[in-house]
């Protein structure tokens, strides 16, 4: 998953929000300010005591035949929210056809044994009720999702039982689905930020599962209902799966609902997904994607980051917020409100049960392609470098606290960190301190996380732009490789 703010829950006692917000003059009709003399106003009062708060704890429940359970309750507002976690998700693709998680998940929802997709569809529209399901490339879960209000949770369960239970993969529903997704692909790999991401996982991860971003046409013209139903009855199973509720009822009777209509699911949990060893690190990479006669340069860097679990993740928090974690960050102002190169700059990071990547990416003008990359690797040097002054310091951790702080009210995104703590086995009382490991992090862990994680001697570049205009830029560099859009290397 890729980092954001975590949202926690509800009914929660917050004792001190120190929200930080912070006025900043960027001098928006001269471009040319320099970044490092931006002042920052510090109008609005900021708190310099850690956010408390007591997270309301959810019921966890393993029912007999295996299905564990994470129940929060929430009375608010007259609805529920469920949601499903089943691994081993895309990780258990087979090499020959990339994308059959995804094609399993994507298809649930076009019939079952009793109901057809028009059928499912026209419930759901009576109900008011949401229903989906995903297994996101390079996710070691599958996910399927559902909404309603709390007095029709019988009949929302009874449609997602029978979706994850009883799917019968339809032909002529096939079909349909291969269409759509054979033009999916076409509209993916015209798109520069796929084109990017696709390269630069390979370039980390070689021709592994963790390498993959998208599926193949050869795959989707090949998969068939068979294989469907095979990853279906392999790996959905109750063992395998973390099933969370939250909103308006009783614990004890949403146990029971629940058991109602999965209790009869059975299956053991498979052995835990074995990944491939992390990747020894390499020396630094620049690959480019050629894309005749493009008028931008989409530029990615970045390189193997952490697990979920890394003690690393709150300091690589902090570090990334400073570097590019929005508009206020550094990335940003430097290359859009300084030099005016792109609409914005960003960085971000991943994690998972296996080492995830650290990233940062901006498009530009093709014919600012240079200073664009001279820029980036200013910033990349400077986070490495010099340590961060505290005013600074003190801006990041405060957007992160109150960006936490104001999420605590999104019963979904309540039960979706619960499951997060229950999936990588996190404390009890881990969102509980959160707030506060976050305040703890200072100038030296972060520069520490940069020489890390924006390590230049290791860092993998990615250029997705028209190869005539920009290969010789990239040169400057290093040595560059040049790949089609199809992913042949260019003689």
């Amino acid at each position: 998953m890729r980092i954001r703010i975590m949202r926690m829950g509800i009914g929660v006692l917050v004792a001190v929000i120190g929200a930080g917000l912070t006025s900043i003059a960027l001098g928006q009709d001269n471009k040319s300010t320099d970044v490092s003399k931006i002042q920052r106003l510090n109008r609005a009062p900021v708190n310099k005591d850690a956010l408390k708060v007591q997270l309301p704890r959810p019921t966890i429940v393993k029912l007999p035949n295996g299905l564990t359970l994470v129940l929060l309750e929430d009375h608010k507002l007259p609805t529920v929210t469920f949601s499903m976690w089943i691994r081993p998700g895309q990780l258990a693709d087979p090499k020959d056809l990339p994308g059959l998680a995804s094609f399993t998940s994507d298809m649930l929802r076009e019939g079952t044994e009793k109901r057809s997709s028009l059928q499912i569809a026209a419930e759901l529209d009576s109900l008011g009720a949401t229903l989906g399901a995903n297994a996101r490339f390079g996710g070691s879960i599958s996910t399927v999702n559902a909404s309603g209000l709390a007095e029709n949770a019988a009949q929302v369960l009874d449609m997602m039982s029978d979706i994850v239970l009883h799917p019968a993969f339809p032909a002529d529903e096939l079909a349909k689905y291969k269409e759509r997704e054979t033009a999916a692909i076409e509209q993916r790999l015209s798109n520069p930020g796929a084109l990017a991401q696709q390269t630069f996982r390979k370039a980390l991860y070689g021709d592994g599962p963790l390498s993959v971003t998208l599926p193949t046409k050869e795959a989707v013209a090949k998969v068939t209902a068979d294989d469907l139903k095979k990853f279906h009855d392999q790996h959905f199973r109750p063992g395998n799966t973390i099933f969370g509720a939250a909103g308006d009822f009783k614990a004890g009777d949403m146990r029971a609902l629940i058991e109602k209509y999965f209790g009869a699911w059975a299956g053991a949990a498979e052995p835990a997904t074995a990944l491939p060893s992390k990747p020894s690190a390499s020396s630094t990479g620049i690959t480019l994607v050629n894309r005749p006669d493009s008028v931008q340069t989409y530029l990615l860097a970045g390189d193997i980051g952490i697990k979920r679990t890394d003690p690393d993740y709150y300091a690589l928090v902090v570090m990334n917020q400073i570097l590019g974690g929005g508009a206020q960050a550094r990335l940003f102002l430097d290359l859009r409100e300084e030099h005016s190169y792109t609409y914005g700059a960003y960085s971000s990071f991943g994690t998972e049960i296996y080492g995830g990547d650290w990233l940062a990416n901006t498009s530009v003008r093709t014919p600012v392609t240079d200073g664009a990359i001279t820029q980036l690797m200013y910033e990349f040097k400077r986070i490495n470098n010099e340590p961060v002054p505290q005013g600074e310091m003190d801006d990041a951790r405060h957007a992160i606290v109150a960006g936490f702080a104001l999420a605590l009210e999104q019963p979904g995104e309540v039960l979706g960190n619960w499951m997060t703590s229950q999936y990588y086995g996190l404390p009890l009382d881990y969102w509980d301190k959160y707030a506060d490991r976050i305040a703890a992090v200072d100038a030296a862990a972060v520069q520490a996380a940069a020489k890390k994680f924006v390590d230049l001697n290791h860092m993998q570049w990615v250029a997705v732009g028209d190869a005539k205009q920009i290969q010789t830029v990239l040169a400057k560099y290093g040595d560059v490789k040049v790949v089609e859009v199809d992913g042949g290397a260019k003689p």
